[in-house]
């Protein structure tokens, strides 16, 4: 897959956590594409659904699974509007995903009350990646990487978690 591709995925991504938001969840998005095409994807359900697990990369997985019928995704790429957190990250892994392709990075999250420093280092012992290599786990900055993180600050009636 080209830079431009994924470039485009990435821009799907960050419009589908603006609209996240929007919808009163959190600030982030995923897609999991096969093939140029996307077979899922998911903004975060959290405060939507009360379920602590409901980020949107496991919900994105979660769909793809069930739709190919196989919990390995060895032959996909999972896009997310931002660097996985460590649940995201594990269950990307255990899907044998061989992509990840994120737009914000993790500073941006914190700026926006999400930290998962503390998660990282008790069970890394340091923050992500975890020394994953640059082809399995990939920042891409894009020009609207910040875009969630902005709607989210400006919600005033936002439900933080």
């Amino acid at each position: 897959m080209s830079i431009e591709q994924d470039r485009q995925f990435l821009r799907q991504c960050v419009a589908l956590a603006v609209d996240s938001v929007a919808k009163g969840g959190g600030p982030f998005a995923a897609l999991v594409v096969r093939d140029d095409k996307v077979l899922a994807q998911s903004g975060n359900c959290v405060t939507n659904s009360n379920d602590p697990t409901a980020h949107a990369e496991v919900q994105a997985l979660r769909q793809a699974a069930a739709l190919t019928g196989d919990p390995h995704l060895t032959d996909c790429t999972l896009y997310a509007s931002c660097e996985p957190c460590p649940m995201c990250l594990a269950a990307a892994m255990w899907a044998h995903i061989p992509r990840i392709i994120y737009a914000a990075t993790h500073d941006e999250a914190i700026r926006a009350g999400f930290d998962d420093t503390v998660i990282a280092i008790a069970l890394y012992g340091q923050p992500l990646p975890a020394n994953l290599p640059a082809e399995r786990f990939q920042h891409l900055p894009i020009p609207e990487s910040s875009a969630p993180f902005d709607a989210w600050l400006a919600k005033e009636d936002r439900v933080p978690y």
